[in-house]
């Protein structure tokens, strides 16, 4: 699977259309998520794909955030971004903006993902570690089943995600907290290189 561009570019053509910290944290936190679950389910050949989808897959939120997925095809392909990369990152749009329909094992795991990535975030903010290393599935799903806890993170998309991939909530929660884990400290150094901490 081609990107038709380089990591450094993906990661410049992110910054380009967001410059709120947030947004570059959270992508680069989706692309480290995205490589882990490349390594994990055996598509280890396609990590970077994987990876640079989840890099780019909010490119059009901070911008249009009321056309999110809708103005991506636009400004990714004036970048000569393959379609296979166009298809990944507006399909997690799917049902909520756009109709294209996550269809491979990539796509279904940045929609199920997304979500609960910022969730997770949410969650570790409020711990004294700060961090993913000692949250447990338990103490998540209180955190899930209490609506008012980042309400803006739909446990509707997380849950059909779940059922996109045929996997429990608790296994998608436990993988993606597994999979936050593995990049928090260099998506942490990362920002830090970028001047964004």
């Amino acid at each position: 699977m081609d990107t038709n561009i380089t990591r450094e570019n993906a990661l410049a053509l992110l910054q380009k259309y967001n410059k709120e910290p947030y947004h570059i944290y959270h992508g680069l936190t989706v692309e480290g998520v995205m490589k882990w679950f490349a390594d994990e389910l055996g598509y280890g050949e396609d990590r970077e794909f994987w990876g640079i989808v989840g890099l780019l897959h909010d490119i059009d939120f901070e911008i249009y955030p009321n056309e999110h997925c809708i103005k991506a095809p636009e400004l990714l392909k004036a970048a000569g971004v393959s379609d296979e990369v166009v298809h990944g990152v507006c399909s997690h749009g799917y049902n909520i903006t756009v109709d294209i329909e996550p269809t491979h094992e990539m796509e279904k795991v940045l929609y199920a993902t997304d979500e609960l990535t910022g969730l997770i975030g949410a969650a570790i903010k409020m711990r004294p570690s700060q961090s993913t290393g000692d949250l447990e599935v338990k103490s998540l799903k209180k955190k899930y089943k209490d609506k008012k806890f980042a309400a803006g993170c739909s446990r509707d998309v997380i849950q059909y995600g779940a059922e996109l991939l045929g996997w429990e909530l608790d296994k998608l929660l436990e993988q993606t907290i597994f999979a936050m884990r593995s990049c928090e400290d260099s998506v942490k150094a990362e920002m830090k290189e970028l001047g964004l901490e």
